[in-house]
């Protein structure tokens, strides 16, 4: 009767270690994800991406349409209200068109190039998804795995069980 109780008492310390490995090796695994997702690695710019960014910030801003048409309404009352010897730019306000013409001609080149880059980041950042959701389901799949595992062990264990109290019932029967 003794060596019963031991041999359930040792299958269950078994299965407790199991587990105890088990949960061990996900909360290091699950470490080495959060410090690779806190801890990106840092991007290096040249000196025309980051000049590229800042002009493709400030021309899709608030700020620059502002600060663009104060400019324009300037531009034009001061050309067309002052006496016309002081006139710059007179009416077509060729000088103007020719100035925004360059404007439009530069900035354009410069926003595509910084949204080629954002389009870059945006694909990478999309694999990073696509790698984390793999991960995810991988893990899904291991705990799923852990848990049918640990279900076989307390089945097999509850036979056992069963099994030593059912001979344990029938030295108890014999004896009376």
């Amino acid at each position: 009767m003794d060596q019963d109780l031991d041999n359930l008492l040792t299958a269950k310390n078994a299965q407790i270690k199991k587990l105890q490995e088990i949960v061990k090796k996900a909360i290091e695994d699950q470490n080495l994800i959060t410090n690779n997702l806190l801890n990106p690695p840092k991007e290096l710019l040249t000196k025309g991406q980051s000049i590229s960014d800042k002009v493709a910030k400030f021309g899709g801003s608030w700020a620059f349409i502002i600060t663009f048409l104060i400019i324009l309404v300037v531009w034009i009352l001061f050309n067309t209200l002052t006496p016309v010897k002081d006139n710059f730019d007179p009416y077509p306000f060729i000088l103007m068109n020719l100035i925004l013409s360059c404007i439009a001609a530069l900035q354009a080149p410069v926003i595509m190039m910084s949204q080629n880059r954002q389009e870059e980041k945006d694909r990478k950042r999309g694999e990073n998804d696509y790698l984390i959701n793999l991960k995810a389901e991988l893990e899904i799949n291991a705990l799923n795995q852990k848990i049918d595992l640990i279900l076989g062990e307390q089945i097999q264990s509850l036979f056992e069980s069963q099994a030593a109290q059912l001979e344990i019932l029938k030295r108890i029967e014999q004896k009376l």
